[in-house]
């Protein structure tokens, strides 16, 4: 037992020595601190937007039940979305593909098979994003140049493997939480109230309750003076550092309003 409590003395005078160490480096090397923070990649969750612009997204891995009624409901409000689909869903449903790109919308890569990316070596990322994009152009004729990682999830790995290739990685800044069951008016009250000026929107095919609460999402926000576009017209185009930023939140900056680094 005295060994026991003298070797945990020692850890507890090591990790006091430690935080002291780290507290002196972040109060006189602040600069250093702040570039390493800011080392992460983040792919785009906004932009931002002075006019009164978002974008609708929706991912299909799945099901297949109302992807033409969801067409259908975009077409009478004539907004134009953007729909990230798995390569094994094109696989499946290559005739749902081509509907929504002949409808005008745009057909974006979620990965061939739906694979949690962070746990690919950087060839296998992008062995697996080429994949879907191949599967994608056969049927649009249009090689996808956004993707949404499976989940959502990403490291640095996965955001410099998308961006080797000259992709961009989106994610969102609007959950619907359709993929929950919700409800059709608590996922139009979400959606709705937070909402914003270059916001992404995320939508699931095959959720319950989308097509129920989409019509009324439209109406209100075209009420409130929104225009809706798909997300390759709402991202900044350029090169990042030099024409835009992306923020510690994930929205995208031009550079010329981007803070001082």
């Amino acid at each position: 037992m005295k060994v026991f409590l003298l070797q945990r003395k020692r850890l507890t005078a090591l990790a006091c020595a430690l935080a002291a160490a780290a507290m002196f480096y972040v109060v006189n090397y602040p600069a250093a601190v702040s570039a390493y923070a800011t080392d992460r990649q983040l792919p785009i969750y906004c932009v931002q937007r002075d006019q009164k612009m978002l974008s609708i997204s929706f991912d299909a891995a799945w099901g297949n039940e109302d992807t033409q009624q969801l067409i259908d409901i975009l077409g009478k409000y004539n907004v134009k979305a953007t729909f990230f689909v798995v390569g094994s869903w094109v696989d499946k449903y290559p005739e749902s593909v081509k509907a929504l790109h002949d409808a005008g919308h745009e057909v974006m890569n979620h990965s061939n098979d739906h694979a949690h990316m962070s746990q690919l070596s950087k060839e296998e990322i992008i062995a697996d994003v080429e994949a879907c994009n191949d599967k994608i152009e056969a049927v649009t004729g249009v090689r996808p140049t956004l993707i949404r990682p499976p989940y959502g999830e990403y490291d640095n790995n996965v955001i410099t493997a998308i961006r080797s290739i000259g992709m961009e990685p989106i994610q969102w800044d609007v959950d619907s939480l359709d993929w929950k069951d919700l409800p059709a008016s608590e996922i139009t009250q979400r959606v709705t109230s937070k909402a914003q000026p270059g916001s992404i929107v995320l939508f699931h095919n095959a959720a319950l309750h989308t097509p129920e609460a989409l019509p009324g999402i439209l109406e209100k926000l075209l009420q409130e003076g929104y225009t809706f576009v798909p997300i390759s017209q709402i991202i900044l185009p350029g090169t990042y550092g030099s024409d835009y930023t992306i923020d510690h939140t994930g929205k995208q900056i031009p550079a010329i309003a981007a803070p001082a680094q």
